[in-house]
């Protein structure tokens, strides 16, 4: 009985809350360069909790384009911010997943989370600014910001595990073909 305890424990701390990157494409459109991502999110038992009792939280994904130099730091040739709103309304029973002046509303978190893990057709650099054939380094991630937590939170969640979602940065080369058609 003991050795089942034991190992339920070490279970729960194993399904620690992470977001991870499972994929990311960029492709041309007419005038910009565009990202498709998917995400794996799992915000944890107490972050669940803690939206359902009326907290938001803000996911921001952040993407960078640079190019490598030889003879000094990378060049940054592009840089993106996307800040989602996840809430819940207590009196409609429905989570809001907002960003900028858009707002979705679902039954479930779960809808909501997976509406949040698939980023399409985000213009993350004009056309123009990507030559042909040559390398850049991609580097895309979605977080938790803790900053904009009500400060309460904020305080608890220093130093606190089931606050401090794990978000894996993924990097990748990204070489525009010579010949690239708009969708």
């Amino acid at each position: 009985m003991l050795l089942f305890f034991a190992l339920s424990l070490f279970s729960l701390a194993g399904s620690a809350a992470e977001i991870e990157v499972k994929g990311a494409e960029i492709t041309a459109g007419e005038e910009a360069w565009l990202l498709d991502a998917e995400f794996g999110i799992d915000i944890g038992h107490r972050l669940e909790e803690v939206v359902a009792h009326g907290v938001p939280l803000y996911f921001v994904a952040e993407f960078t384009l640079s190019k490598a130099r030889w003879y000094w730091v990378d060049e940054h040739v592009a840089g993106r911010q996307q800040t989602w709103r996840l809430s819940y309304n207590a009196l409609t029973r429905q989570y809001r997943l907002s960003t900028g002046a858009l707002h979705q509303n679902f039954a479930s978190l779960g809808e909501a989370l997976g509406v949040l893990a698939r980023l399409r057709n985000w213009a993350v650099a004009d056309r123009a600014l990507l030559k042909a054939g040559e390398p850049y380094n991609a580097a895309l991630r979605l977080k938790l910001d803790l900053t904009q937590l009500p400060k309460p939170f904020q305080v608890t969640a220093i130093g606190n595990k089931d606050w401090n979602i794990t978000a894996e940065v993924k990097r990748w080369s990204f070489t525009p073909p010579s010949e690239t058609r708009a969708k």
